[in-house]
């Protein structure tokens, strides 16, 4: 991570997966004696960033960002142990760009409050430990030796567009009035728990002091400005401002940046590992096609995908060239396949036969567990997968929903450049897993059932006001989609018991569709960014000798909630909630887990329970 100044500076660390899902582009990074913000793509370096293959997802970004975005990267890559601190790889990696603006002296008797380009802060630089660099309080009046370090002013403003500015002390403390010039502010706090109502901002004009807890009460009466419309990481304000209202945000709140994300499981186009690879790599090696079969050998090399294809020889990698350009050109292809995330993946799980790729290796268990026979169609192990996750946006206040594969339901969509992206982030994750394919006759069946009809008009009438409040058109999941979801959250807490990760390692990917084509299965894996995954935990427990009694208990434990009765009891269309039955003590799962925010679960549907014993597909 760096400052992207032209005298660029090194000032923190960040794991490349966390650019995608907590610190990515257009989030607020807290680091140790700064916050900085990530800056979009137009600032970034791409000459390290590895580019990654996965045509699929890369189809699915162009139909959501449009066809000139050509390719997939990772970060930029920084060396490991550079010998010079003051050498060209300071101005290698990710740039940021320093937010809030606005700091405050951390001695007590000062605290005094200004923009860090005001001149009373000096950033105070430390090549040799970066994240020792910070700013100081040259010429501060307060009591004490030194240079005070100058730490970031806690509150921000930002609105449902996804804009985000720093907040407008001048005009709060005047209230309304920004006309106050050569005076000084302060922030203060006064008692011990540092709650707004007991921080306030003074200025030394004598205007009365004012509490941070009035911006944050009532749209009308927190007297803070318009929004401005501006796009700090991109540098740019809304064309014709912003109609939507500010609000009030402390620094380092979850809900300021959330990921709109793309994902999905490198799955199988071959059966040979020569021939998978070529096809995973056929936008680059498609060019050679067209050249002289000796010329073409030769270029083999210059390849950025020759590491992978080097064990297997020239001869054989392009006498396997040769062969997918004249199935490329024969086929007529599914175009809408294309976009489809979901679909592949599930005919990948649901295929007869094992497969054995280095990126997806699955082994089908040949029995199944006991007491399961009647609901449960197949289990499959899962020993070897690959996701690869890409960034196309961020919203703030609200999370974006949307159904995998999807496009985008949440009201905008920050972009992550000025321009048109050529390229977005990506991160690739390796893992195991466990598939559980429900039996389809019996799915249906209880979907029928006048019980779960009526149930799901209760959920759908929740659902449709909670898209209203939100102004989002609304898309109900289906009903199947609702158990599966809460079988999965149901097994990831079981699962997180005896496999050895923990429950916000175990991920879900929820594979629901009625019709003609129908998907009634749940994969739970947990996935790591080396280059070996993890450790078979999740495999070990999927085998039906252990399996088995994992379900069972899983769904004695969801028939009670320790919030009972208000849990199973509580009825959704109160408050437009898009759960039903369901609580932090029994369903919900973290926020890495669980592909819909703790949306559209009700253990009703999966189990009996105090208040529902009709529609349980498990009595």
């Amino acid at each position: 991570m760096t400052a992207p100044a032209a005298e660029a500076l090194r000032v923190g660390e960040l794991r490349p997966s966390q650019l995608l899902h907590t610190y990515g582009i257009g989030a607020v990074t807290d680091l140790p004696n700064l916050s900085t913000m990530v800056r979009g793509l137009d600032d970034w370096d791409p000459v390290r960033a590895r580019v990654l293959t996965e045509d699929r997802l890369l189809a699915a970004v162009r139909r959501r960002l449009g066809s000139q975005v050509a390719a997939l990267r990772t970060p930029p890559h920084m060396p490991e142990d550079p010998a010079d601190p003051y050498g060209e790889w300071t101005r290698t990696g990710v740039p940021v760009g320093l937010f809030p603006r606005w700091l405050r002296c951390s001695r007590e008797r000062c605290n005094q409050l200004a923009p860090a380009s005001g001149g009373l802060f000096q950033l105070k630089k430390n090549p040799y430990r970066p994240e020792k660099t910070k700013y100081v309080h040259v010429n501060c009046g307060g009591p004490g030796p030194g240079q005070p370090t100058a730490l970031p002013a806690r509150f921000l403003v930002a609105c449902p567009e996804g804009h985000m500015d720093d907040f407008p002390w001048v005009y709060f403390v005047h209230r309304g009035d920004s006309s106050c010039e050569g005076h000084t502010l302060s922030l203060t706090e006064s008692g011990t728990t540092g709650e707004a109502a007991n921080v306030f901002v003074r200025c030394s004009c004598g205007v009365p002091p004012r509490s941070m807890a009035d911006a944050l009460g009532q749209a009308g009466e927190r007297n803070l400005p318009a929004c401005r419309g501006h796009h700090p990481h991109l540098g740019t304000f809304a064309q014709g401002g912003c109609q939507e209202p500010t609000r009030t945000m402390v620094l380092g709140a979850t809900n300021s940046w959330f990921a709109s994300q793309l994902k999905l499981f490198s799955i199988p186009r071959a059966e040979e590992p020569l021939t998978q690879a070529v096809k995973e790599h056929w936008s680059l090696l498609s060019p050679l096609a067209a050249v002289p079969a000796d010329a073409a050998k030769m270029l083999l090399p210059t390849q950025a995908c020759w590491p992978e294809l080097e064990q297997y020889g020239a001869d054989a990698v392009w006498t396997a060239v040769t062969k997918e350009a004249q199935a490329v050109a024969g086929d007529q292809g599914e175009e809408d396949e294309e976009f489809d995330l979901t679909t592949p993946e599930w005919r990948a799980f649901t295929h007869p036969r094992d497969h054995a790729l280095p990126d997806f290796t699955t082994v089908r268990e040949r029995q199944l567990p006991d007491h399961t026979a009647d609901w449960l169609d197949s289990v499959v192990l899962v020993h070897r997968l690959r996701e690869v996750s890409a960034l196309t946006g961020f919203t703030r206040i609200e999370a974006p929903e949307w159904l995998p594969g999807e496009e985008t339901g949440a009201r905008s969509v920050a972009p992550l450049s000025r321009n048109a992206p050529t390229w977005v982030p990506c991160a690739e994750l390796r893992g195991e897993g466990v598939f559980l394919a429900l039996k389809e006759e019996r799915l249906a069946e209880w979907e029928q059932q006048e019980a779960v009809l009526a149930r799901e008009e209760m959920l759908k009438a929740a659902h449709w006001g909670w898209c209203v409040a939100r102004r989002v058109e609304p898309r109900w999941p289906g009903i199947r989609y609702v158990l599966l979801h809460t079988l999965a959250h149901v097994l990831i807490r079981q699962f997180a018991l005896e496999c050895g990760y923990g429950a916000s390692g175990i991920a879900e990917r929820v594979y629901a569709r009625s019709g003609p084509d129908p998907m009634s299965g749940i994969l739970l894996y947990t996935a790591a960014p080396d280059s070996e995954g993890t450790l078979g935990g999740l495999v070990s427990l999927g085998r039906s000798e252990r399996l088995g009694r994992a379900i069972s208990q899983a769904l004695e434990e969801a028939r009670l909630c320790s919030s009972d009765p208000m849990c199973a009891e509580h009825d959704p269309r109160v408050h437009s909630r898009l759960h039903g039955a369901g609580c932090h003590a029994c369903l919900f799962a973290a926020e890495t887990s669980c592909e819909r925010g703790n949306h559209y679960l009700d253990r009703a549907l999966l189990v009996e329970t105090l208040a529902d014993d009709k529609c349980a597909f498990r009595p």
